[in-house]
């Protein structure tokens, strides 16, 4: 990570500047969703956990060895964090699952944009329709510069009710949307977030193959200093898809979380970090980089031994 990215973020918070963006059509060039049509590892050939504080990282996988390294690097990640955090990993090249506090809650910050993007996707399908132009501009501001002003407009566009038939489609069964306009208080979960990053890479009912690619394609363009988080340690052969939120609250400092997966060249797993309690933004990131350079580091090296190189 460049440092020199953090003040900047932490300067505007959650309260990104406006830009006009190149649009990007609704269904063209948009980047396409991954082919596997696997899930989540439903079984796992070993297990293993690590203790951090009072609770644990628990890891499956199908591969040898791989669950009780993953479990011992995430936890020596974490350990001695003054704040409090959570995980979520899927890998199903490997069969592979990890999760720490996963079904603990989160004021969502800007993580929450692409379940709004999801949203008007589903209602836009059932709608038999293509985006609006200006859904087109809104989405792609939301996304790509976390804009503030168009996800309110998309969050009053769409209502609560949209956003909960979403999430009860996506079996998202834990998160809650914030009350009236207050979509970055949505109480989210690391265990829906993972949930909503294997919806857009795997085939199903609820979003199509063209709102997955759109989704995707969107969340592949994010500006250079919101990059962060959960790519670091990425390797460079995979195409990142990534969605950051940021926010400070008179209690419990700052939530910082990061949310996002790694397709392309033999590539498929994603993963989801988040933390709240942190005293800077910075101290967050950190805690988030800390854990995505082990995790992957510890997927793509046995991702290359069993491969044979």
């Amino acid at each position: 990570m460049h440092r020199s990215r953090i003040p900047a973020c932490a300067r505007r918070g959650l309260a990104v500047s406006v830009a006009a963006g190149a649009l990007l059509s609704p269904f063209v060039g948009a980047g396409t969703a991954s082919a596997s049509t696997a899930g989540a590892p439903k079984s796992a050939t070993g297990s293993a956990s690590a203790a951090v504080g009072g609770s644990k990282v628990v890891c499956t996988s199908k591969k040898a060895g791989l669950a009780p390294e993953l479990s011992h690097d995430i936890a020596g990640a974490l350990k001695g964090r003054k704040d409090s955090s959570a995980l979520a990993v899927y890998d199903r090249k490997t069969g592979t699952s990890c999760e720490f506090r996963a079904g603990t809650h989160f004021d969502s910050a800007s993580v929450v944009k692409v379940t709004v993007l999801g949203t008007l996707l589903r209602e836009a399908e059932e709608s038999h329709r293509k985006l609006t132009a200006r859904e087109v501009k809104l989405t792609t501001a939301m996304i790509t510069k976390s804009d503030n002003d168009s996800t309110s407009a998309l969050w009053n566009q769409l209502g609560a009710a949209r956003v909960k038939h979403f999430l009860g489609l996506a079996k998202m069964r834990h998160t809650v949307p914030g009350s009236g306009g207050t979509w970055g208080l949505t109480q989210i979960t690391a265990a829906d977030q993972l949930t909503l990053m294997q919806l857009l890479t795997t085939k199903n009912s609820v979003l199509s193959e063209t709102s997955r690619g759109y989704a995707l394609g969107l969340m592949s363009k994010v500006e250079a200093d919101q990059k962060w988080g959960v790519p670091t340690g990425s390797p460079a052969t995979a195409t990142t898809h990534v969605k950051n939120g940021w926010l400070s609250r008179a209690k419990d400092g700052w939530r910082v979380h990061s949310v996002g997966f790694f397709t392309g060249k033999g590539h498929d797993y994603g993963m989801t970090v988040l933390s709240t309690g942190n005293h800077t933004m910075a101290y967050g990131i950190d805690a988030i980089e800390g854990a995505s350079r082990v995790i992957h580091r510890d997927l793509n090296s046995k991702v290359r031994a069993a491969a044979g190189h």
